[in-house]
């Protein structure tokens, strides 16, 4: 029981940390994307393409900044158990906008591209497909009452919706590894307009190989009795 006691007490220590520290971003892209949309051209900057792409991704970043958010509360084990109300109603919203958030990077992929190009158009894009998938599969499996397969998918949405984090992640991370070792080696391999090696690796590690970490758990987990 108490073994029980503490690894919850850890979870929900860990689920905190997470949130806090992706608060940073969340409020970040929020307020860009709210700027955006009032039609504040500061917002802009390098952004390129018609006006109806560009609304699409402040749109975009508006609701990717609330699916952030919603996939750490979908996380916690302890709401889930506790409060599965509150889970189902985060659980439909946290769908809606992750289809929302999938929807406005696709079209703004599709009329003005990205900054890097076709690598980066390329994995965004994907990115982008395998989201609005998810964003529909979870909640379908659920009205189903097919349970299991409802929380694998769950667990894609959030790795998913995580994504956008660990890309500034990564980069941040980086910057303090390359930086700290010296002046010649800061920032090595990242170039402004994203053509540098770690800029084009960068585009598919945040967010393909914590998925198919996620695909090598689950299929190591024992598989329920189906009836």
């Amino acid at each position: 029981m108490q073994r029980i006691a503490a690894r919850t007490a850890w979870t929900i220590a860990g689920l905190l940390l997470l949130f806090v520290l992706i608060q940073g971003f969340v409020w970040h892209a929020a307020y860009r994307g709210a700027v955006g949309l009032s039609g504040d051209p500061t917002a802009i900057e390098r952004l390129t393409g018609p006006r109806g792409s560009i609304v699409a991704l402040f749109a975009h970043m508006v609701t990717g900044a609330l699916v952030t958010t919603l996939s750490v509360i979908q996380l916690a084990g302890p709401i889930r158990r506790r409060w599965p109300r509150l889970h189902r109603n985060s659980g439909r919203l946290l769908a809606v906008a992750a289809l929302l958030t999938g929807i406005g990077g696709l079209v703004y992929i599709a009329r003005s591209g990205t900054v890097g190009g076709t690598d980066m158009s390329a994995a965004f894009g994907l990115y982008g497909v395998l989201m609005i998938i998810a964003a529909i599969q979870t909640p379908r499996l659920a009205m189903h009452r097919d349970y299991d397969r409802h929380r694998r998918w769950g667990l894609r949405l959030i790795i998913l919706g995580l994504g956008s984090w660990f890309y500034r992640l990564h980069y941040g991370l980086w910057f303090g590894i390359t930086c700290s070792l010296g002046d010649a080696t800061c920032g090595m391999g990242v170039q402004s307009d994203f053509s540098g090696l770690f800029d084009r690796i960068q585009v598919w590690a945040f967010y393909l190989p914590y998925l198919l970490v996620l695909e090598w758990w689950l299929r190591r987990r024992p598989q329920p009795v189906r009836r």
